[in-house]
C-alpha cells in the first residue's frame, strides 16, 4: 500500500521524502520493523518512541510517522510530521489492515468493573448462536475458537487491528471487547467503527494513571462522544455516571437497570450458591451466577443482543446455559464442607459486591465469611485502605496478605491497607505476606457452611515479585491445599 494512501484520513503539519512509497507493514515497536515498514514513533508514559527512530531505519523502514523532525535527515527515508502520533496511530493501522472494524459488528465494553464478564458472555452467547465471533478481553483474545494470549485489557493500535482483520479473514461476524481508560485515552481505538457500546459502572480505579476520578470518568465517556448516529449505547441506568457517559453521544441510547425504570430491567426471584433465578422484562430465566452486580452484567449482555436483533426467547434460552467467567465468583467446595470462591475483585467496589453476592446467600444458611486479599503494587495507592475497610466491614476475619507486589515491598502494601483501620477493626485482621500460606492459614479456620473469598487475582496464574511473574494460580493452591484435583 502506498504511504499516500494511509495518511488520507490524517492531516500532517509535513512531509519530507516520497510519499508515494511502498509500505508493506506498520508498526510502533522499532524490534519489529523489516524492510519497506513504517514506524510510527510514539511518546509513551514510559518511552520515548522518537528515540529508536535511527534503529527502526536501520531495520528496514522506509517512511517515520513522528511529531519531532530529527537534526538530520536520511535521504532514502519518507517522514511524515503530525501533531500527535497517539491520536493518528490507530487511523493509519485501520486503513493499512483494510478497515476490519466496517466488516464485523463491533461491540466495545468498558467501566469499572464487569468488562471481562460482559464480553466474555456476549462472546460465549453468539458462538452459541451458531456465529463465528472474536474477543478481545483481559483473560484472552479469541479469533473464534483460536485463542491468543492477551498482555493488556485493549492491545495497540497496530494489534488490535491486525487482530480485528484476522477475525474477518477466518469469517467472524461478530467481535466483542473490553475497552479500558488507558486504551481510550490514549487512542489506540481511535479509527474503529463500533456497531455498540456499553457502559457497566465507575468507581475508583487507576488514579495512579489518571490522577482524579474526574479524568478517568471523562476518559471513559471519550468512547461514547465518538460513536457515530448508526451505533447503539447501552447504559447503567443504576450508577450515577450512567447518563453522564451518554449525554454527548450521537447514538441510539438505551438503558439497563435492576432498580428503576429502563428499557431493560431485572429482579432477582431466588439466589443460591448454584445460581439465580431472575425475571428479565417479566419473563423467568434461571441462571447460573451469583450476586446483583451479576444481574446488572447479564441485562448489559441480554440489552446487547436484543439491539444487535435477537429474540428475547433466544437470548433467555442462551443465557441460562452461561456459565461464569475465569476467576470471576468461582466456587471451589472442600471435602469438608467449606466453599472457596475465587474473584478477581481488585477494586473497593468490586470486592463489596462479591462480598454482597456472597452474603445474599449466607444469610439464610448461616456460616461465616474469611476473606484473602491484597493489593497491587505501584498502582492507586488510595484504594488500598478502602479495600482494607471494605474486607473488614462484610468478613468475619481478613487476612491480607500480597497480592502483585511488583517491585514494592509486600510488607509495605499490606501496612498501607491497615492504615485504614481503627484498633477494633484490626482485631478481626491477620496479614500473612505469603499468598500461599494465606490462603492455607484460611482453610484452616474454615469451618462446614463457611466461605473462603480470595480474592484479588481471579483468572492470573502468576505472581508478579521484583519486576519478575513467577507461577501462581489461586484456583490450583486452593485444589492443592483441599487434598481434590
Amino acid at each position: 500500500m502506498k504511504l499516500s494512501e494511509l495518511l488520507k484520513n490524517i492531516t500532517p503539519i509535513a512531509i519530507h521524502g516520497n510519499a508515494e512509497v511502498e509500505i508493506t507493514g506498520v508498526n510502533i515497536d522499532s524490534r519489529k520493523i523489516a524492510n519497506g515498514h513504517l514506524f510510527i514513533a510514539m511518546k509513551g508514559t514510559q518511552v520515548d518512541g522518537h528515540q529508536f527512530i535511527g534503529k527502526a531505519i536501520e531495520q528496514g523502514a522506509v517512511a517515520v510517522l513522528l511529531e519531532d523532525m530529527p537534526n538530520t535527515l536520511n535521504d532514502n527515508v519518507t517522514y511524515v510530521q503530525v501533531e500527535s502520533t497517539e491520536n493518528t496511530a490507530g487511523k493509519v493501522a485501520t486503513l493499512f489492515y483494510g478497515d476490519p472494524s466496517h466488516k464485523l459488528k463491533l461491540v466495545g465494553v468498558t467501566g469499572t468493573n464487569g468488562k471481562t464478564t460482559i464480553a466474555t458472555l456476549l462472546y460465549n452467547m453468539f458462538r452459541e448462536f451458531g456465529y463465528k465471533v472474536g474477543l478481545l478481553s483481559t483473560v484472552c483474545n479469541y479469533i473464534d475458537d483460536k485463542a491468543i494470549p492477551a498482555d493488556h485489557t485493549t492491545p495497540d493500535p497496530i494489534e488490535l487491528n491486525q487482530l480485528l482483520a484476522d477475525m474477518v479473514a477466518a469469517g467472524c461476524e461478530y467481535a466483542f471487547m473490553e475497552c479500558s481508560s488507558h486504551a481510550i485515552h490514549q487512542h489506540r481505538i481511535g479509527g474503529l467503527d463500533f456497531t455498540g457500546a456499553i457502559f457497566t459502572n465507575l468507581t475508583r480505579d487507576h488514579l495512579d494513571y489518571h490522577k482524579t476520578f474526574e479524568n478517568y470518568r471523562n476518559a471513559k465517556k471519550m468512547f461514547f462522544d465518538g460513536l457515530s448516529k448508526h451505533a447503539f449505547a447501552i447504559t447503567n441506568a443504576d450508577d450515577k455516571n450512567g447518563m453522564i457517559m451518554v449525554q454527548n453521544t450521537k447514538a441510539t441510547i438505551k438503558t439497563y437497570s435492576t432498580k428503576r425504570m429502563a428499557d431493560f430491567r431485572a429482579k432477582i426471584l431466588e439466589c443460591h450458591f448454584e445460581g439465580m433465578y431472575l425475571e428479565i422484562d417479566g419473563k423467568e430465566v434461571g441462571v447460573q451466577f451469583i450476586g446483583k452486580f451479576n444481574v446488572s452484567n447479564l441485562l448489559a449482555v441480554y440489552g446487547a443482543a436484543k439491539m444487535l436483533g435477537k429474540s428475547t426467547d433466544e437470548i433467555l434460552l442462551a443465557l441460562s446455559t452461561l456459565k461464569s467467567v475465569n476467576g470471576r465468583l468461582e466456587p471451589i467446595q472442600s471435602p469438608e464442607g467449606f466453599t472457596a470462591i475465587v474473584d478477581y475483585a481488585h477494586t473497593p467496589d468490586a470486592l463489596e459486591n462479591v462480598l454482597t453476592a456472597i452474603h445474599d446467600v449466607l444469610d439464610n444458611k448461616g456460616g461465616h465469611i474469611i476473606t484473602v486479599c491484597g493489593a497491587g503494587g505501584h498502582r492507586d495507592k488510595g484504594k488500598r485502605p478502602l479495600m482494607a475497610q471494605e474486607a473488614v466491614k462484610q468478613s468475619d476475619t481478613v487476612i491480607l496478605t500480597s497480592d502483585n507486589p511488583r517491585d514494592e515491598d509486600p510488607q509495605a502494601i499490606i501496612n498501607d491497607m491497615m492504615a485504614g483501620l481503627d484498633a477494633t477493626q484490626r482485631k478481626k485482621v491477620l496479614n500473612i505476606v505469603d499468598r500461599k500460606e494465606a490462603i492455607r492459614t484460611a482453610a484452616m479456620m474454615a469451618k462446614r457452611g463457611d466461605v473462603i473469598l480470595v480474592a484479588g487475582k481471579g483468572h492470573e496464574t502468576y505472581q508478579e515479585i521484583n519486576g519478575v511473574k513467577h507461577h501462581f494460580d489461586d484456583h490450583e493452591v486452593i485444589r492443592e491445599i483441599f487434598g481434590i484435583k
